[in-house]
């Protein structure tokens, strides 16, 4: 049964078979739809290809365990059901590939979820990839947690709604996205992504610290520009460094590499290190 008006072309497998349309799959006893137990991971499919979609399969599963869920579906199977998924849709489309898992029974206490109650479904749906035309950023006054307040390693859906009040109070201010930093007020990443930065032609980004994902797309672009010779650094970073920078631009699974064009008040140009990290990326995820 399709439900939902008003979203994107959408196949959810659920319980044995696929579903077309915003199906529901909670109510409101379920743990996760009051209490927020609940993991999931982000692959694309576009122009033919998806790449790393191995490696989003297997950290679904490295999430659950985070939140002490149970994965019961193996990184092949997800993979499976994705590339099955993929064939419900036109071959030109641009997907996102969405694999959850969550809690249905509360545990012992009420804040607590029982493990054994784990329900998963995976959601595949059209979403246009976005045009590299560029962006602006702001720093945002919300910070990351620390891994001692919130499961910070893991993609949990608990965390989210703190990037959406960076991004509501960036945009409040004529601002695309902004740069949220850890509780110490070094740089960790921008409310929807990895960001980098260039200067002096040395390639920087936040060395990972226990408060943000350093997402699958982020390594991957770490690796290629290292392939070609490029010097790319992962440091602590502050944001005068970034408002300071030659070139910034974003690395994300939902985006993949995008360039930041304005910082503050001050215009950014499409950097050389944005042109061939964009580059290397396509060329990799169609090898």
């Amino acid at each position: 049964m399709a439900l939902g008006t008003g979203w994107s072309q959408t196949w959810t497998y659920f319980e044995g078979q696929w579903h077309e349309g915003n199906v529901p799959i909670m109510g409101p006893r379920t743990h996760a739809a009051w209490l927020c137990s609940l993991v999931f991971d982000g692959a694309r499919a576009f122009e033919g290809v998806t790449p790393d979609l191995d490696l989003h399969c297997a950290r679904v599963n490295d999430s659950a365990k985070k939140l002490y869920l149970k994965p019961t579906v193996s990184p092949d199977e997800w993979v499976r059901l994705a590339r099955e998924g993929i064939t419900k849709f036109d071959k030109d489309a641009a997907l996102y590939i969405r694999p959850m898992y969550w809690a249905e029974k509360e545990g012992p206490w009420v804040q607590a979820h029982d493990p054994d109650s784990t329900r998963w479904c995976l959601s595949i749906y059209e979403a246009p990839m976005r045009v590299p035309k560029g962006f602006s950023i702001t720093l945002s006054p919300y910070r990351r947690p620390t891994i001692e307040t919130m499961p910070v390693d893991a993609k949990a859906g608990c965390l989210y709604p703190n990037n959406s009040r960076s991004l509501f109070e960036a945009h409040e201010r004529g601002f695309d996205n902004a740069i949220v930093c850890d509780m110490l007020g070094n740089v960790a990443e921008l409310a929807t992504s990895n960001v980098f930065m260039a200067k002096d032609g040395v390639v920087l980004t936040p060395i990972p610290n226990g408060t943000f994902l350093a997402g699958i797309t982020r390594q991957r672009v770490i690796g290629l520009l290292r392939s070609t010779g490029a010097k790319v650094v992962e440091q602590t970073l502050t944001y005068q460094d970034f408002e300071k920078a030659d070139e910034i631009f974003a690395t994300g699974n939902y985006s993949k590499v995008v360039p930041v064009t304005r910082i503050g008040d001050r215009p950014l140009e499409f950097g050389p290190f944005y042109k061939k990290a964009r580059e290397l990326y396509w060329e990799f995820s169609h090898s």
